[in-house]
């Protein structure tokens, strides 16, 4: 056996040792899921609160998380049960999702034949005024779907480096992506444009963060470490600095605006450390007992989280009428209510979501695959054999 595949098995070893599922990364997804949604809240309600309307960092949270999630065992799926597992996993509530707001919601039903399109393909980032009434927060699902369309390749391309030269290269990815805004074609905005300043390349660093996790999940690493780790407030006193900076005047527009390359650069930047300060230590120090985000109603949370992501703007836009408030009020009162309303309606949206099309869809795409893999095995076997 010659070295490389020795590696390679020694890496296929290393991935098997990983724990198949961490429950405290359930609850995280729902925690972001959460803050996403209080983020639009805040915004549709004008409250001005800059620390809020940064919530939107959550994102990064997600693409770390999944970064994470996908890296650490990839050695363990063929690429097409990669490509199909993902398929199962978000197109059926995606689908369903899309084509029932533009359907349904009444701000949704002046949308161009370009809007359907492209957010039925995911697209919509790439079009001038893509992003449908109900639908504008899936942008970042884009983002996400262009990753796991990468990740194969990327696995592919690394299969002979050992750890140090991959955590190098995604750390020289990470960096060299906060220039993106500086490239002419993207610098060069203006009103009417495509925004190519959210297209992929852009957040990078923030699917870095998990990818670097991932790699350090096998690694010993040393005791002070672990034990700073396991200090989980002190690295949420560090993220909601993230959101405070980030939420300075000086720092950059906040809102709809679009920023400078300088302006982006740094929100991206410290979207990153965000990012990192809520994942990691959930990640690579995992509790053993019992924690708040593992508990029952945080592991719901976490099960309903990518339906909680997909629905809460359209419920959002159904609450305003529905309570008779009107939006960017300025009003904490409203802000309180709306939240509330938003959160409950959308949990409840969510689950029936859930249960009634995510995990049926994931299941019944699966089983497909499941028994096409089986028929071609049976044809396989029955051509070779003798009988």
């Amino acid at each position: 056996m010659n070295l490389s595949r020795r590696k390679e098995k020694t890496v296929l070893a290393s991935s098997k040792t990983v724990p198949c599922h961490l429950p405290e990364l359930d609850g995280l997804r729902g925690c972001a899921a959460l803050g996403i949604v209080v983020t639009h809240v805040s915004f549709q309600t004008g409250t001005g609160w800059g620390i809020v309307e940064r919530f939107d960092y959550f994102v990064a949270v997600f693409f770390a998380l999944s970064a994470f999630l996908l890296w650490r065992r990839r050695h363990l799926h063929t690429t097409q049960d990669y490509a199909w597992s993902r398929v199962a996993r978000l197109a059926p509530a995606y689908l369903v999702c899309v084509v029932l707001v533009l359907a349904l919601l009444p701000d949704a039903h002046s949308v161009t034949l370009t809007q359907v399109l492209s957010n039925l393909t995911s697209t919509q980032i790439y079009v001038v005024d893509g992003l449908a009434p109900g639908l504008t927060q899936l942008w970042s699902l884009c983002v996400e779907f262009a990753f796991y369309l990468v990740l194969p390749a990327l696995a592919w391309l690394m299969r002979g480096w050992n750890r140090q030269q991959r955590m190098a290269a995604f750390l020289a990815a990470a960096v060299l992506s906060w220039g993106w805004g500086f490239v002419p074609f993207v610098a060069d905005f203006d009103k009417g444009d495509v925004n190519s300043q959210i297209w992929p390349p852009a957040y990078a660093s923030w699917f870095v963060v998990g990818l670097l996790a991932a790699e350090a999940e096998g690694l010993r690493l040393p005791r002070w470490v672990e034990r700073a780790l396991r200090i989980r407030w002190a690295w949420w006193l560090l993220a909601a600095g993230c959101l405070w900076l980030a939420s300075r005047e000086w720092f950059g527009p906040r809102g709809l605006e679009h920023p400078e390359p300088g302006e982006f650069a740094r929100r991206i930047i410290v979207g990153a450390v965000f990012g990192a300060c809520v994942l990691v230590p959930v990640a690579l120090a995992p509790r053993a007992e019992k924690s708040v985000l593992a508990s029952e109603v945080f592991q719901a949370l976490g099960r309903w989280s990518y339906s909680l992501f997909l629905w809460h703007v359209a419920v959002l836009a159904v609450v305003f009428p529905l309570l008779g408030v009107p939006m960017f009020s300025g009003s904490v009162a409203h802000f309180g209510v709306v939240l509330v309303a938003t959160v409950v309606l959308s949990l409840l949206v969510s689950a029936v979501s859930y249960v009634v099309v995510e995990e049926p869809g994931r299941r019944l795409l699966l089983g497909h695959s499941t028994q096409a893999k089986a028929a071609a095995h049976r044809q396989v076997t029955k051509t070779e054999s003798p009988a």
